[in-house]
């Protein structure tokens, strides 16, 4: 069956709206998603499981009435189960795992009535902010396919940046949506902790949600996949009203706050990203909005400690366990040296150590309220700098600590807000001379998703990026 030729000029909701006017079917959209795949993935390497069967017997079987009924989708290949399918973790160490039932965001997934046509590729269990990885290889940038797309979700970013599909599910612990939508010039939003289904991810720091071309699309599917979920220790305040309800709404006049000095010393902030922030403050007072640079005070040494505390001891229990396919212990050859030389890291804190990490994110969420107690938003750029060339950030190039400190300028705006739990996005407002997208980070209060959906959506409508397209294929 042919595929729909028309199939890039929509969003998601654009496609799931032709399918309900029935003037196309998902049989079709699923075809035309397959043959994208198909002639493009092999130049950005961005699918790390084809589920194109298991895609066509959910449409057989009858799909749920939701917001995206019909929609081609990818889920990460990070700890998001679905039934009968692998999940590899982008690690050798999960080599032919495959999942016997659905885990929550799966199962709201496929209520929205998306079509799961496959799992992207991502870094190595989500440590590093470039998906390269000896088990499924580098995925690439589809604007500069010398170019790393980001990391964790980077086959994600790629998927949806090289026109397979027009959004693709994700997960942050430190930047991973936002990281990758900067890189491959999307819409990308962390939700506030515990928003999503996430489970206690690194202590809490990781959120589920998705990499969209457009806001809406992020904001209808965050209203089909939050909420509570059974046995979670604590979640996250309700919206007063659908999410989707906030695109489009008018903001009002609100007190925007902007920084890109906030940095920890040694990251140095590249000309691009600053110019793409102050870019974005321009344009918001041209909207009405009362705009000031103000720095947020950030103790950078207890920030390095926590994380790094939080996510070497995650790491560390995770490989500590026996091999989860063979009856041993978990070797040095079944992982990539980044997660082998974490783990050595994760074993060395105390349990006093670890309770002073947590609370230093607490902490974090204390001072930002402060912060945010005189702003309604505070801009930052997303990244200190654009997509970084493959193997620059290889896990396992031999240098450990200078690939911590590679690392660096990458999560320089990001991790912060992971720590403190507030919302964060990544919209693509500017682009290099050489054609390279460059993200700005809209960061709100603690569970006002609202207020953020709102700037987004107008700022988007203001300097729309949609339509602007790699031309890698």
């Amino acid at each position: 069956m042919a595929g729909f030729a028309d199939y890039e000029a929509y969003d998601g909701l654009g496609l799931a709206a032709l399918v309900a006017r029935r003037e196309v079917s998902a049989e079709e959209l699923l075809e035309a998603a397959i043959e994208r795949i198909e002639a493009r993935d092999p130049k950005v390497n961005a699918i790390a499981h084809k589920l194109y069967d298991h895609a066509r017997q959910a449409i057989a079987a009858g799909l749920p009435q939701g917001p995206f009924t019909g929609v081609p989708y990818l889920l990460k290949d990070l700890a998001t189960p679905l039934a009968g399918t692998p999940c590899e973790n982008g690690s050798r160490l999960y080599a032919g795992w495959v999942d016997r039932a659905d885990g929550v965001m799966a199962a709201r997934t496929k209520a929205a009535g998306l079509v799961i046509l496959g799992k992207s590729t991502t870094a190595e269990h989500g440590l590093s902010v470039s998906t390269e990885t000896q088990h499924c290889g580098a995925t690439r940038n589809p604007w500069d396919l010398s170019r790393s797309s980001g990391g964790s979700s980077g086959g994600a970013g790629a998927a949806v940046a090289a026109g397979m599909l027009p959004m693709a599910h994700g997960s942050d612990g430190g930047g991973s949506i936002r990281i990758p939508a900067a890189h491959c010039g999307l819409f990308g939003l962390k939700v506030t902790r515990a928003r999503t289904p996430s489970g206690e991810g690194w202590a809490g720091l990781a959120t589920h949600h998705a990499l969209t071309r457009s806001v809406r699309d992020s904001a209808a599917l965050l209203d089909a996949t939050h909420g509570a979920t059974p046995g979670y220790p604590y979640t996250a305040p309700a919206p007063a009203r659908p999410f989707s309800q906030e695109v489009g709404a008018d903001p009002g006049r609100l007190r925007i706050a902007w920084s890109w000095r906030h940095t920890r010393p040694g990251v140095a902030v590249d000309p691009d990203c600053r110019a793409a922030l102050e870019d974005a403050a321009k344009l918001a007072e041209s909207l009405g909005h009362e705009v000031e640079e103000a720095v947020p005070r950030l103790d950078h040494e207890a920030i390095d400690q926590a994380m790094m505390t939080i996510v070497c001891a995650n790491t560390a229990a995770f490989l500590d366990l026996k091999h989860p396919i063979e009856d041993r212990p978990v070797g040095r050859e079944d992982v990539e040296q980044l997660a082998w030389e974490a783990a050595a890291r994760g074993r060395e804190p105390t349990a006093i150590d670890y309770i002073k990490a947590v609370e230093t994110c607490h902490q974090l969420s204390r001072d930002f309220a402060a912060f945010l107690a005189r702003y309604d938003l505070l801009l930052t750029p997303t990244t200190a700098a654009p997509s970084p060339p493959i193997g620059k950030l290889d896990p396992n190039r031999g240098d450990s600590q200078g690939l911590i400190e590679d690392i660096a300028p990458y999560i320089a705006f990001t991790r912060v807000h992971n720590m403190s739990g507030q919302p964060a996005a990544s919209l693509p407002l500017h682009w290099t001379e050489d054609g390279l997208p460059v993200g700005v980070q809209i960061v709100a209060r603690f569970g006002d998703e609202a207020t953020l959906l709102r700037l987004a959506a107008q700022l988007e409508a203001a300097k729309p990026w949609f339509d602007r397209r790699p031309r890698f294929h």
